[in-house]
């Protein structure tokens, strides 16, 4: 059966019936309340992300554009008869970020109950960082050390990593936790410089994770004392690699193996699946931390709504989801 509207607009209105996450109590700032819902943005955004638009003109431009299409999505992002101001997009938009990893680690629960990814198995997720190229140059360590850009091209908000398998990368880290079994659910994620440690950011995503009795799985580097009692402390166990030359002959080393196993095929097939699907393994498409978050955590977003109405259309989980995004 054809659908009577767009995909992409199908995919905007998914954004009303999102679960919220539980909102901190704040007293109120100085200054005007906020007139437009936040949602609002967050349609936006799921809008830039699927047609490749990063900057808020591009954004207003292809929304302006005469055709079916653009005007019911302009409506969408109308409220009260009213449409943002350019000014009110920018600001808007370059607070987004400070609210994704919550509405991801949201979403992600509500994908775990709804999907069932651990109906037939056991109860585990992985936990990893895949490196993201900065958008431009990249800023050498002499260079910084005094402080000279040599051209403004070079992103320097971004940071240096060495990774086992593309080796120096000037850029940054996107922290990913995935469910393990036959379906790949992001559940939560964050963005952050490339120097960031993993195991100084898991405890962020982890406090995201379903509040299920958990296996978490990860490799060498979130092999710390302090990580383990913090999964200890919520009903967690961490399982990771060890330290040391291989091949390891201590006790458990058999299951340890099984869980890396099951680890390295559900954190890097994801990652080469996300990658692939938003033109991740190039330089990222924006220049500086808040637009960069905005386009990977977007991203993250998206691909938890595909998975949604994928599930609510019982179409394939895991094959296709490059082509039907694209098709939006």
């Amino acid at each position: 059966m054809i659908p009577s509207e767009p995909l992409l607009v199908t995919l905007v209105k998914r954004v009303d019936r999102l679960p919220e996450p539980p909102q901190p109590c704040q007293k109120r700032g100085r200054g005007r309340p906020s007139v437009y819902a936040d949602n609002l943005f967050l349609k936006a955004l799921i809008i830039m992300i699927v047609r490749r638009l990063h900057k808020v003109g591009e954004l207003l431009s292809v929304l302006e554009q005469p055709t079916s299409e653009m005007q019911t999505l302009r409506q969408l992002l109308t409220q009260e008869g009213h449409f943002p101001s350019r000014r009110t997009w920018e600001r808007r938009l370059a607070k987004i970020p400070d609210t994704l990893p919550a509405r991801i680690g949201c979403l992600g629960r509500h994908l775990v109950e709804r999907l069932q990814p651990w109906a037939q198995s056991g109860r585990a997720v992985a936990i990893d960082s895949t490196v993201l190229k900065a958008n431009g140059g990249v800023w050498h360590k002499k260079d910084r050390l005094v402080g000279k850009v040599p051209h403004t091209r070079i992103d320097t908000q971004a940071h240096w990593t060495k990774s086992g398998w593309h080796g120096w990368v000037y850029g940054w880290k996107l922290h990913l936790c995935c469910t393990v079994g036959p379906i790949w659910i992001p559940v939560a994620a964050e963005l952050t410089a490339a120097n960031v440690a993993d195991n100084e950011q898991a405890p962020t995503l982890l406090r995201q994770l379903p509040l299920h009795p958990l296996f978490v799985l990860g490799d060498v580097h979130y092999n710390t004392p302090d990580l383990k009692v913090h999964c200890q402390e919520r009903g967690r166990t961490l399982v990771t690699t060890q330290y040391g030359p291989y091949p390891h002959t201590g006790p458990g080393v058999e299951v340890r193996r099984l869980f890396h196993k099951l680890r390295s095929t559900a954190i890097e097939n994801f990652n080469e699946q996300f990658k692939g699907i938003f033109c991740a393994h190039e330089q990222v498409p924006t220049k500086g931390e808040r637009a960069t978050k905005r386009f990977a955590l977007g991203a993250v977003l998206l691909y938890q709504i595909a998975l949604l109405y994928r599930h609510e259309q019982q179409m394939d989980l895991r094959v296709g989801l490059k082509p039907f995004l694209r098709a939006a």
